[in-house]
């Protein structure tokens, strides 16, 4: 099995919101910001000096994630999303360490995100990765509930 992270290439844009919106229909439902976000995803995430990594198994698409630049040393992670047939093989931990890797050579200073308190499984990854829980700022998103912090 040959893993390997990439950076954004748009022959991958379609799996980058099918992967996402699948997980958002199985916990909660797409909202109008999600829609903007996927509708716009060069514009939003990637021309404001954000990124956008994919996950890829033996070529195929197992996961995907976006770093959204907040301003010069802020950074938010979003978008966090595997594949349910590649789910339980740590590809998110792979996710995540480019993401922190790519904060801190954008020198950051935080790495924050918005999620739900109903997401056990991406609330223990992200304590794992020492994201610490601070006051919920406001959200687009109905479905966040909880906002974390990592300190770079």
């Amino acid at each position: 099995m040959e893993v390997e992270i990439i950076t954004y290439n748009p022959k991958f844009k379609n799996h980058f919101i099918v992967l996402n919106k699948a997980w958002l229909e199985e916990f909660f439902f797409v909202e109008q910001h999600d829609i903007d976000v996927f509708d716009h995803i060069e514009d939003v995430i990637l021309q404001p000096g954000g990124e956008i990594f994919f996950c890829l198994v033996d070529g195929e698409v197992a996961g995907t994630v976006a770093l959204q630049k907040i301003n010069d040393t802020v950074y938010e992670l979003a978008k966090l999303a595997v594949d349910k047939k590649f789910q339980g093989q740590k590809l998110s931990n792979l996710l995540m360490d480019a993401c922190i890797a790519f904060a801190k050579e954008k020198k950051a200073s935080t790495i924050m995100l918005m999620s739900s308190t109903k997401l056990d499984t991406a609330l223990n990854l992200y304590r794992k990765y020492n994201f610490v829980k601070v006051p919920l700022d406001e959200t687009d998103y109905h479905r966040a509930d909880i906002q974390m912090e990592l300190y770079l």
